[in-house]
């Protein structure tokens, strides 16, 4: 991931996951522990029912430890991860994780993380169209497809761009 600081969107980095086995929500923690090991800020992007399903989940996400996070509206500033319906990186985010559709092309980040589930026809859909408009403003697109045993695949993006996936 990038280290540098904040910048405007043209140029951002997108990743996409393309979840087929695992809980969307084991998938969300596993790419948030490592951003907060790379000591990057995230803000969570999502329908209500999603963040407020993720604010139970991500504090029992791992037996061991839990991921620190608010809600907006709970001190923002101070959050590593903040789930937030509009994306606003009020805690200072450089990396957006996207769900349900939602997008982050008008938002300053570096990376933006877009996680769908396969079985889910509107978020396929609406993952094809933000690395359609990511690659049209020239910026770095990478496509990943979770594999039988619960790893990642990368894609090419001759097929992705085709419209598969």
């Amino acid at each position: 991931m990038a280290t540098s600081g904040i910048r405007t969107n043209a140029g951002s980095e997108w990743s996409f996951y393309h979840v087929e086995q695992a809980n969307l929500d084991l998938v969300v923690a596993n790419l948030l522990e490592k951003c907060l090991d790379r000591r990057l800020r995230v803000v969570i992007r999502a329908a209500d029912e999603t963040l407020q399903r993720l604010d139970g989940a991500l504090w029992t996400a791992r037996e061991e430890s839990f991921l620190p996070h608010g809600l907006v509206g709970a001190e923002e500033v101070h959050q590593p991860i903040l789930l937030s319906p509009t994306g606003d990186p009020r805690n200072g985010a450089r990396v957006a994780l996207l769900l349900d559709g939602c997008d982050a092309f008008e938002a300053p980040f570096e990376r933006c993380l877009v996680v769908f589930e396969g079985n889910d026809a509107e978020a396929r859909a609406a993952a094809r169209d933000q690395y359609r408009r990511a690659i049209s403003r020239g910026d770095a697109a990478r496509y990943f497809q979770q594999t039988g045993d619960g790893g990642w695949a990368e894609r090419s993006a001759a097929k992705n761009s085709s419209g598969e996936g």
